[in-house]
Formats: C-alpha cells, structure tokens, sequence
C-alpha cells in the first residue's frame, strides 16, 4: 500500500515507521527537515520537505498512486486543509486526520472528514484505521466500533428502523445542519446527514453503500 503522512512529530514519526515496518510504501513530509531524525531505524520510506497541502510537493510524494493519507501535524487547521486536498482534488480513497481541538469536531463531521482526536491519539490508532479502510472511526468498545459517517444519496428519504440492523448496527445520533438530535425509528434521512452509530465488523458490508466516500 502507498501511503502519505503529512507530520513527523511524535505520532506521525511513530506512524510512518509502523506503516514502513510492515511492508508498506511511505513518504512523510514536514516542513522541517530536523523532525525527520524522530523516524525509528526500521523506517525505509520517503522524507520530503515542505507542506502538506502544497499541491507540487504531494505530486512529488506521488499523492496521484497514494493509497492511504494521514494528517498528523500538531495544528487542526493544517491538517483539514491537507485531508481537503488530498481527497477533493486528488481523490486519495482513504484519508484521515487528527484532530487536536474537540471544538472543531463539527466541522470534522459535517465535511465528512475521518479522524482521531488528539486527546486519546496513538500511533496504533491511526495504523488501524488506515488498515480498516472503512467508515469513520471513533473508538472500539469490544467487538463493537463507534463511528460517524456522512450520508451518502443512498440514505435519502429511508427511515432509521429501514437501515438498522437487529444487533448489528443501531443509530446514534443524527446531524442536519446546525441540530442534533436522537433519531426515533420513524425518522426520515437525508443526503449529508452526519449519523452517528454503533456497529459490529461484520456489518460493514452491508450497510456501506449508505456511508458518502
């Protein structure tokens, strides 16, 4: 898999030298060169300086053939500009994002933007996500992860009692616009909607049509 990690402080060195460890194609770019030391001795990718979201430097980390993209800086709004870039201009399938400020977690959503917040990050979290490849995870609670996904043309004008599935996937909350609320099963969704669930893995497959790329 060819994957760009854009930051290389703790956890993005941390996370490039895994993805690196286990076979993987990885570029890491920072704008400073030095940060590039904290790589582990098992890493064997790319270091490049520069920006994350400057469009001629991910040509040269080779964005056009990336698998996967992390955004790992220490500044949120750094990391949506590189997430934006790498998905809205460059179609990278799965990209993910890290978060530093809960406040910002709206906009995280409403963008339908997959990420981790910095308040409980490690490296390992982000290695998993990139691995899953699906849905935007929140946390794991046993066999049952927490995500939030914005809702795909699929969704529109069914129920939510039309899409749950008995013991497998159950419906949270529900996002439209500037309110929230906790859906009853009679409620109607929307195209964009920002839906928050619960679910089990083997599910994935049937409810992924519903989730928007």
């Amino acid at each position: 898999m060819n994957v760009i990690v854009v930051g290389c402080g703790r956890v993005g060195s941390q996370l490039g030298t895994l993805l690196s460890v286990e076979g993987h194609n990885v570029v890491v770019i920072d704008k400073d060169p030095e940060s590039f030391n904290r790589l582990g001795g098992g890493f064997n990718g790319i270091t490049i300086k520069g920006y994350g979201f400057d469009e001629d430097i991910l040509e040269e980390a080779g964005i056009r053939d990336c698998d996967a993209f992390a955004a790992v800086t220490n500044l949120d709004n750094t990391n949506l500009m590189a997430a934006e870039v790498a998905r809205k201009i460059f179609g990278v399938p799965h990209v993910v994002a890290r978060l530093y400020n809960p406040v910002r977690e709206r906009t995280y959503m409403q963008l339908g933007l997959d990420y981790v917040c910095g308040t409980t990050l490690v490296a390992e979290t982000l290695l998993d996500k990139i691995m899953a490849g699906h849905g935007h995870h929140i946390t794991n609670l046993g066999d049952v992860e927490v995500i939030n996904f914005k809702a795909s043309p699929k969704v529109d004008g069914l129920t939510v009692s039309a899409i749950e599935i008995k013991h497998q996937f159950r419906i949270a909350a529900v996002a439209r616009g500037d309110a929230m609320s906790i859906p009853g099963p009679d409620m109607t969704l929307r195209t964009g909607d920002v839906v928050l669930a619960s679910i089990k893995e083997e599910a994935f497959h049937k409810i992924s049509d519903f989730m928007e790329d």
